[in-house]
């Protein structure tokens, strides 16, 4: 745990326009109280997440995926329906479940839109979003991207998925 909190003090203070106002010291309090948020962020750190504190307009602390592009976790459809609905060239899983088994939830429209106010991700890459049901009863899932220096929500169907594609979660600390 020592190395995963070193890493997230590094990045913490090398981005300090994503947490104005916060001292290191609070998060490091929070972060020893909620050893299942420390497991979680582990996990998004192992899978090339890059994790770093992000306080939502609620004033939510959350630790986000904040590499530049979609983190590696990718070519997976969007959740166990949709992965079970394939008839051939299944992927290896989906982004919800794989969510779960790291204690995290994918990103919403709001918070990648949030997140997009830290930088510019996924100029490349695109990203699986927390899907509502009336899209996802559809048959869709939506995800988001950055090009042409805006941010973009679209849809696809569940069961596809793209070497381009992951998904960024979230853990509340």
């Amino acid at each position: 745990m020592t190395a995963l909190l070193a890493t997230l003090k590094d990045r913490f203070e090398a981005n300090p326009n994503r947490h104005r106002g916060i001292a290191w010291d609070e998060v490091l309090t929070r972060l020893e109280a909620n050893s299942a948020a420390v497991a979680s962020i582990q996990a998004m750190e192992d899978s090339g997440g890059e994790p770093d504190l992000i306080v939502d307009e609620a004033g939510d602390w959350l630790y986000v995926d904040c590499c530049p592009e979609s983190p590696p976790r990718r070519s997976l459809c969007y959740d166990l329906a949709a992965l079970n609905a394939r008839k051939e060239h299944k992927p290896a899983g989906d982004a919800v479940s794989t969510a779960l088994e790291m204690g995290a939830r994918l990103i919403d429209e709001r918070q990648y839109s949030r997140l997009q106010e830290h930088g510019e991700f996924d100029l490349k890459t695109s990203s699986w979003l927390q899907t509502p049901e009336a899209v996802r009863s559809l048959g869709g899932a939506l995800f988001g991207d950055r090009r042409y220096n805006r941010v973009f929500v679209f849809h696809n169907g569940a069961d596809s998925y793209y070497a381009s594609r992951g998904f960024r979660v979230f853990v509340r600390i």
